[in-house]
């Protein structure tokens, strides 16, 4: 199959089943949006045009079907001071910025870095967004009263048995129709949709961000577009490995990040705040069979249908109802078996887990989060290999077997001794694999050592070439 045959085959699957979990995304995405836009102090038509703009684009180039992507949580974090200091022409202006950046992250393959992150890193970022889609869902439910704990309630179980029944319609979509009907027919005084912010009365407009395009701007926007760029391509391409583990399917996250690159350029020049992948929005997508990228289409073409042409219906959706979609997805998201397994894991492996959740919950940074585990990941692993340096002696013989390294270069100078010798010594590190340029410097360390005892000093293996290579001086052989 040739890579035309392959991107059409991913627009054809199931239409009907497609479109369906698209539209399970749209009314997922519609609470979150709204609040993230608030969360960066912009309207919600802002981070509704976005959603849209984003959906649309990544459809067609992004590099991981089934993805949804929109204006996200950890963006509107970081762009937030930028629009208080400035404004939102200046966020306009950083995200078609962080959008150029993305695109080159793309071409430079800056994705392949992605497979430095653990498995228990990867978890902990699960597991943390699923209990940050729960909180933001308090809010809601600690001022729903007793009518929206009813509304709640009936939606979960909605949710949760109407699969029992059938499956030909996605039970959120059904929670939706049924409680926003129940809610009007009997006058239910709930919270609803028209309350969380004013919606979209028209379409977006193409626009160029309203701001001086001098050497002012780029110092005001660089460093924010520059957040805006790692955070947003970071939270994408852990959503994309998330979706690869839950489909069975591989994804390109090069095309992925110059996807996500065009998607904020075009955003921003719509007017809308970028955005990047959503995981438990995807995760819905996913669950009820989203597989191909017409879902992900549809996700943002019905969502802007809704805002525009049936704002009228879905300002009357009740909140309770969406909330009751977020708490199913939040339940989705987490990783039970993780926690199941416990007692069977590692415990650095757990630790770095319950870290990334952890530093990602109190800060509200995924970026973060994730960067602690990746960090405490490399010091474990380097910890691990450098037990298993060997440095043995028979006699005035001295053999190293194993990795010498920054982590381990101590324990290797520390294994030879000039007092016990009266006569010159032999190193083979021919079983040794010299690695950075303070191994190099631990084995001139050792030499000298020696030499200040009168003792000379043979090296024996390949790594005399690597010590020589790198400007060391030249030992005796």
């Amino acid at each position: 199959m040739n890579i035309y045959q392959h991107y059409l085959r991913q627009w054809q699957q199931n239409p009907v089943r497609e479109l369906l979990a698209g539209a399970v995304a749209t009314f997922a995405l519609i609470p979150e949006v709204i609040a993230f836009s608030f969360t960066a102090g912009v309207d919600p038509a802002v981070g509704l045009y976005a959603s849209f703009v984003i959906s649309i684009v990544i459809a067609f180039f992004g590099g991981r079907p089934a993805m949804i992507s929109a204006a996200a949580g950890s963006v509107a974090l970081v762009v937030a001071p930028l629009v208080q200091a400035h404004g939102v022409q200046y966020l306009f202006a950083a995200g078609l910025l962080g959008g150029a950046f993305q695109i080159l992250f793309g071409f430079a393959r800056l994705s392949s870095l992605m497979r430095y992150v653990s498995n228990s890193v990867r978890t902990g970022f699960v597991n943390a967004l699923a209990v940050l889609i729960f909180a933001a869902q308090l809010p809601h439910i600690l001022d729903a009263g007793v009518m929206g704990y009813g509304v709640i309630a009936a939606g979960l179980a909605i949710i949760y048995l109407m699969p029992r029944l059938t499956t030909a319609i996605p039970a959120p979509l059904i929670c939706v129709v049924v409680l926003t009907a129940v809610c009007v027919g009997f006058g239910i005084d709930v919270p609803t949709v028209a309350d969380l912010g004013t919606l979209p009365d028209g379409l977006p407009t193409f626009a160029l961000p309203e701001v001086p395009f001098d050497l002012d701007l780029l110092r005001v926007i660089f460093l924010p577009a520059l957040a805006i760029a790692m955070v947003g391509l970071l939270e994408s391409l852990m959503t994309a490995g998330v979706v690869d583990d839950q489909t069975g399917t591989p994804s390109n996250k090069d095309a992925e990040a110059r996807g996500l690159g065009l998607a904020n350029v075009a955003a921003s020049l719509f007017g809308g705040i970028a955005g990047c992948g959503m995981i438990g929005q995807t995760v819905s997508n996913v669950k009820y069979g989203g597989r191909g990228r017409l879902s992900t289409m549809a996700a943002g073409g019905i969502l802007l249908l809704l805002m525009v042409s049936l704002k009228g219906l879905v300002s009357q959706v009740p909140v309770a109802a969406l909330v009751a979609i977020m708490i199913m997805v939040s339940i989705d998201t987490l990783d039970w078996a993780s926690l199941r397994r416990l007692r069977q894991t590692p415990g650095m492996s757990n630790l770095v887990m319950l870290a990334t959740v952890a530093v990602t919950i109190v800060s509200h940074n995924l970026s973060l989060g994730v960067l602690v585990g990746v960090l405490m990941s490399g010091v474990f692993f380097a910890a691990k290999v450098a037990r298993m340096q060997h440095v043995t002696r028979d006699g005035d013989t001295y053999t190293v077997e194993g990795q010498v390294f920054f982590a381990s270069a101590g324990a290797f100078i520390d294994a030879f001794d000039p007092l016990e010798h009266d006569g010159p010594v032999s190193i083979d590190l021919s079983r040794a694999n010299l690695w950075d340029i303070t191994a190099m410097d631990a084995v001139e360390k050792v030499r000298d050592r020696f030499a200040r005892h009168g003792l000379k000093v043979t090296i024996i293996g390949q790594s005399n070439h690597l010590l020589a290579r790198a400007g060391a001086k030249p030992l005796p052989l």
